[in-house]
């Protein structure tokens, strides 16, 4: 093994300790001329859903003035169909002659007479609010005291 004097081993040091960041420095230029990247895709997806939340009306209808019935159904509705939804109202009890429906009609909502009763449609995704306002016509049995609820609501998805 070789020794060298002590001042000639510092100067040797204290030479390479001198180059050393130079080339260090170079190479990490190297490194960081390519730049890391990464992306990430995300996707909500909102199942299709249809909830009856409320569906109020009375159980038994009093008569009033002339023997007919008056009433209010409210029917709420979450739905996240892309095409809304449709409800048909039909009559369930030959006790009932005539029957007229009314619900205001804003926001798309539709409402339109068909062979059995009513369809009442909305033409896209969300809460529903509907105020139904029924009037029914007693038939020849003009001695009918009450009346059990005569419709039947069905819900559809469109």
């Amino acid at each position: 093994m070789c020794r060298l004097p002590r001042p000639l081993l510092v100067c040797l040091t204290a030479g390479a300790l001198l180059l050393a960041p130079a080339s260090g420095m170079g190479e990490s230029q190297a490194v960081n001329q390519h730049r890391a990247s990464a992306s990430i895709d995300i996707r909500i997806v909102v199942p299709p859903i249809m909830r009856v939340l409320e569906n109020s009306h009375p159980s038994q209808l009093v008569p009033v003035v002339g023997g007919d019935w008056s009433a209010e159904q409210r029917l709420v509705v979450l739905s996240t169909m892309k095409r809304g939804f449709c409800v048909t109202l039909r009559m369930n009890t030959s006790d009932v002659e005539a029957w007229r429906l009314q619900t205001e009609q804003s926001g798309g909502v539709t409402l339109s007479p068909v062979s059995d009763g009513y369809r009442l449609c909305t033409p896209r995704p969300g809460r529903y609010t509907l105020l139904l306002q029924h009037e029914f016509e007693a038939s020849g049995n003009g001695d009918m005291q009450s009346l059990r609820w005569p419709v039947q609501t069905d819900i559809t998805a469109l």
